[in-house]
């Protein structure tokens, strides 16, 4: 290798090795404020002197004084002579300088003004002269053995262009003829590490997803040869038996008998065939599939390489605000999918920012509330199974859903009606909607806001989801469930007619059939009870814009989760679940479509389409949720009058929506003693319940001239005519059918009768 692409090669790897040593230097400077500042200066002054030497020996003059100058403060502020918190300021202003010159060159050796004002702001601060950075013409570097042989030190890799870490190698003596080396075991990892482009790395992906479903095409040849292999077997048998019934010729009976011979020969040494070609293929199938694994796994990059980049950022963050804030991580080194940093970074991004902005308190507010003065913000990270969880916590003001209401309507997103009828949670995910706060309305409310629909957009295309718990004066923790391996994800793979479509393992909390008896309607949507719980029903294929629909007495479905949301899909059968390589929707057929994530190829040649079940969540909740009508001239007094329980839950929270206030009742007696000491402006009553049924309800009501104006509608099951005149007899001013049920024909009786 000639001399100049020498240069350029250790080059570049330097650019590689001290972008990274900067990230290690920027979180140990900042360590110097916390208990651990001893072993943290020591890990800055490693790091600041084997940079000064990789500098000064490729020639590059401005970095290397930049390291000098930051080893000088650095020893300042251990001995003494300068506050911690100014020290640290200017050193993490001289990581900023150090990036820009590693990013561009071109500046590296004579220096920059920004250079030089930092090593002059150094010099202040440690109080040594500042030398005049020397500008001279870069030399080759020099090209014997050790150098050759020992380049610089490889660090973790960066997320723009690797996949796997690399821990640093040895470094170059310390100051005062000190050896400062890495343990064995680094230098071993080291030693086992390489860094891969990640355009390999995905190509191996796909072939690996390839080789994986072309050896379970193995698998069903295997099979498909055994049951071959069986039937001429058995077309053998019957040939046998045929000549054994058969008067033949001794000569012609000696051939059989060989003939008979050869057939059981062939018959064993098919048999042998099939089960070592079955062996060879499971083997085949179960390395192949253990590759698989290990390709997925070397896309995983673990998240320090984003979290890394956070304490400093939480710090500036805090400072602006005259805040203090102490940001913790927990589990850091678990690894994601490459693919997925940029949004996982983008999506932390947002949520510190209003963790540290909107969700602590200042100083003076939290002392008040008898709250440690420097507040807490952490980062947690799980996992479980294929899935990732990723805490943001803080233990500031947390999110009162009350506020949020009423910012909501003042910015006319939604009207008062509309806001009273929404639960807390309903009221807290209103952070959700795009443009639901500016930055000066979010400051008056005791949340956060700014850029949650952002957050949320990203991870859902990952095929995750985000929820919120927050409790008023405790804090807020917003959880993050993603795929940790966009590469390769187990699916349930369901059918449609003759097609295949598979759902996310991960989304899928259950298979069932639906029963009869487990039917019910909500708001007049079909629901079914699972695990005691009424969830949404809804056919998949026209939900998705395809034919058909339930054709079963018990269809099968399958009961997806989407964050705190659940839904019954029902489908036409079920085929298996399995681990798919997951590829982009090819071609213009498929690409922006709705519903679809991807494609995945399987072993008879079929493609199953893969299914995004945020997207299909948020039109069951369309679907399911009733549409909130406009203002009522007048906000009515509804007493409402059912034994059930779910029944009272289901209509109540249909009156509210139609912004009434809705008192309770369990049979008529109790109705008709709460009428006698209470106002009410419209009873709705259900018809058989204990003590006092529905009918006889309304007949008592009509009697007594001091409530007999009170309009009485009757909500039942019973739908036949005769139910129907005998409620109306009973003095009822309407008689609705609970499984017609809607919020318009409720809002149209309402309407009529007041």
């Amino acid at each position: 290798m000639d001399t100049e692409a020498l240069k350029k090669s250790l080059l570049k790897k330097f650019q590689e090795v001290t972008a990274d040593r900067l990230q290690k230097i920027q979180l140990g400077v900042l360590d110097l404020e916390k208990e651990t500042a001893d072993q943290a200066a020591d890990d800055v002054a490693r790091e600041l002197h084997t940079m000064k030497g990789e500098a000064r020996m490729l020639g590059l003059a401005a970095i290397g004084q930049l390291a000098h100058a930051a080893e000088d403060v650095l020893r300042a502020e251990r001995e003494g002579r300068t506050a911690t918190e100014i020290a640290t300021d200017v050193m993490l202003r001289a990581c900023d300088v150090l990036s820009d010159l590693i990013e561009d060159m071109s500046g590296a050796n004579t220096g920059t003004s920004a250079s030089e004002d930092i090593v002059r702001a150094m010099a202040e601060v440690s109080g040594q002269a500042a030398p005049a950075i020397h500008v001279a013409k870069p030399k080759p570097p020099p090209v014997a053995a050790p150098v050759v042989a020992a380049p610089p030190p490889v660090a973790a890799p960066r997320p723009a262009s690797v996949d796997a870490p690399a821990p640093a190698v040895a470094h170059p003596p310390g100051r005062g003829g000190e050896e400062e080396a890495p343990s064995a075991a680094k230098s071993a990892i080291a030693d086992r590490t390489i860094r891969v482009n990640v355009e390999v790395l995905d190509s191996l992906g796909l072939l690996a997803g390839d080789l994986l479903v072309e050896s379970a095409r193995g698998r069903l040849r295997s099979s498909e040869t055994e049951a071959l292999f069986e039937r001429f077997s058995r077309l053998g048998d019957r040939f046998l038996r045929l000549a054994e019934q058969v008067e033949i010729p001794n000569e012609v009976r000696m051939v059989l008998d060989r003939v008979e011979s050869d057939l059981h020969m062939l018959r064993d040494d098919a048999f042998r065939f099939v089960r070592r070609n079955d062996d060879g293929i499971n083997i085949l199938h179960g390395n192949l599939s253990k590759m698989a694994d290990h390709v997925a796994e070397a896309r995983l990059v673990p998240l320090s390489t984003v979290f890394d980049a956070f304490p400093r950022a939480v710090r500036d963050m805090a400072r602006t605000q005259t805040k203090e804030v102490d940001l913790l991580i927990e589990n850091a080194d678990i690894g994601v999918d490459r693919s997925m940093l940029a949004d996982v970074r983008d999506a932390l991004v947002h949520l510190l920012r209003n963790a540290v902005d909107h969700g602590l308190e200042s100083p003076d507010t939290r002392q008040q509330l008898g709250k440690p003065l420097t507040g807490r913000v952490r980062i947690r990270v799980r996992v479980d199974g294929d899935m990732l969880h990723i805490e943001v916590e803080d233990d500031g003001r947390g999110i009162d859903p009350e506020r949020l209401r009423q910012v909501a309507v003042n910015k006319r997103l939604i009207n008062a009606v509309q806001a009273a009828a929404l639960s807390e949670r309903e009221a807290i995910e209103l952070i959700f909607r795009p443009g639901f706060s500016t930055r000066e309305q979010v400051s008056e409310l005791s949340g956060r806001g700014v850029g949650m629909d952002v957050v949320k957009r990203k991870v859902e295309t990952l095929g995750g989801s985000v929820g919120v718990n927050s409790r008023i004066g405790r804090g807020t923790t917003i959880t993050l469930r993603l795929p940790q391996s966009l590469a390769l994800m187990k699916v349930l793979l369901v059918r449609l007619g003759d097609d295949v479509y598979g759902m996310p393992a991960a989304d899928v909390e259950a298979v069932m059939r639906v029963k009869p008896d487990d039917r019910l309607e909500i708001f007049g949507t079909l629901a079914v009870r699972h695990r005691g719980k009424p969830t949404a029903l809804v056919a998949l294929g026209p939900l998705l814009g395809l034919n058909g629909g339930n054709r079963f007495d018990r269809p099968p479905a399958v009961v997806v989760r989407h964050g705190e949301d659940h839904a019954a899909l029902v489908v036409d059968g079920f085929v298996d679940e399995r681990e798919v390589a997951v590829k982009p929707c090819g071609g213009e057929f498929l690409k922006g479509a709705p519903f679809i994530a991807g494609t995945a190829a399987l072993e008879d040649g079929r493609i199953a389409v893969l299914l995004h079940v945020p997207d299909i969540m948020t039109e069951v909740r369309r679907m399911a949720r009733p549409v909130t009508q406009a203002p009522a001239a007048k906000r009515l007094r509804v007493l409402l009058v059912d034994d059930s329980p779910i029944a009272r839950a289901t209509e109540g929270a249909l009156v509210k929506a139609l912004g009434h206030m809705v008192e309770e009742a369990q049979d008529g007696e109790e109705a008709y003693g709460k009428v006698q000491n209470n106002s009410y402006d419209l009873i709705l009553t259900d018809v058989q319940m204990p003590k006092m049924d529905g009918f006889s309800l309304a007949r008592r009501l009509k009697s007594t001239p001091a409530v007999a104006r009170i309009p009485v509608i009757i909500l039942s099951s019973l739908a036949s005519p005769e139910d129907k005149r005998r409620g109306l007899d009973a003095g009822a001013d309407a008689y609705l059918v609970k499984g017609e049920l809607g919020v318009e024909v409720l809002a149209q009786a309402i309407d009529r009768l007041t």
